[in-house]
């Protein structure tokens, strides 16, 4: 018979925080895969467990080389726990190529639910919880950060980002630029730790506020765009604003980005206008 694979959340800031199952399943397992085995002691010695198995790590520089290991190891009969640094694994964090690689050899995958700092960020923002959709890391290069949350502008949905703390005031600045500096947000800074600290307010003033610095693991919630009736806008006027950005210099993707959510229109609606009124000029 083949293993289990058992994917195992970990605590995101209090050791006290860790599901009671975590221990046993560390004492268990045949094979401890850890994304960092120094992390990995701390957490056993407070939970006063010895792991039995064998423990290796496994972090992102490994993921690609070790998954075939341990999926050899799942066929063999052993039962594997994989446990990141904080939170669930795959979210995020090392997990997914493992996972995909047991599910395609119907390996049975199960997990020992814990702590979140999604949920946790979002429950404490006060902002909107009923739909929500996460984002994890935006990327490091100004121009891309800024085009993929322009992407995004529009959406109805409390959004939720995890980011570096060197990295915020940048983040935040450019979510200013990208949904307004009136739109909600949060920054959840050392969630369940000693130092938590939540900081609501516009993310123009977030932004300003993070400018002098700020530390530890950071997670950042934004409310949804507001809703509008973008219906009053027809094609002929939303073509005129894209041209009128496009003038002023900026490009034709992030002019249809920005006139989209001015309108509280979809990109595709706004795209489409433009579009229509491009082969209307055409001779026929």
């Amino acid at each position: 018979m083949t293993g289990t694979l058992v994917l195992a959340g970990t605590p995101i800031g209090s050791f006290e925080d860790a599901p009671p199952r975590l221990a046993a399943e560390l004492a268990a397992a045949d094979v401890v895969a850890a994304e960092d085995t120094r992390r990995l002691r701390r957490l056993t010695q407070a939970l006063g467990v010895q792991p039995a198995g064998r423990v290796v790590s496994y972090f992102e520089g490994n993921e690609s080389a070790r998954t075939p290991e341990l999926v050899e190891a799942l066929l063999g009969g052993a039962r594997v726990l994989l446990v990141t640094d904080a939170g669930m694994p795959s979210v995020s964090d090392p997990g997914y190529r493992l996972v995909a690689a047991a599910v395609e050899k119907d390996i049975k995958v199960t997990a020992v639910p814990g702590p979140s700092a999604v949920l946790t960020a979002l429950a404490l923002s006060g902002l909107p919880v009923d739909r929500f959709c996460f984002e994890g890391f935006l990327p490091r290069k100004a121009g891309e950060r800024l085009s993929r949350l322009r992407e995004v502008a529009g959406e109805r949905r409390t959004l939720v980002y995890f980011e570096a703390p060197h990295r915020l005031d940048d983040t935040l600045a450019a979510m200013a630029e990208a949904f307004g500096p009136e739109r909600r947000a949060a920054v959840c800074r050392e969630l369940t730790k000693t130092y938590e600290e939540i900081k609501r307010g516009p993310v123009g003033e977030l932004a300003a506020w993070a400018a002098e610095g700020v530390r530890g693991e950071i997670t950042v919630v934004v409310e949804g765009a507001p809703e509008r009736d973008g219906e009053e806008l027809g094609a002929e006027e939303l073509v005129r604003r894209v041209l009128v950005r496009e003038e002023a210099g900026e490009r034709r993707k992030e002019a249809i980005a920005a006139v989209a959510v001015e309108a509280g229109l979809p990109k595709r609606r706004v795209f489409d206008a433009v579009v229509a009124a491009k082969s209307a000029q055409k001779p026929v």
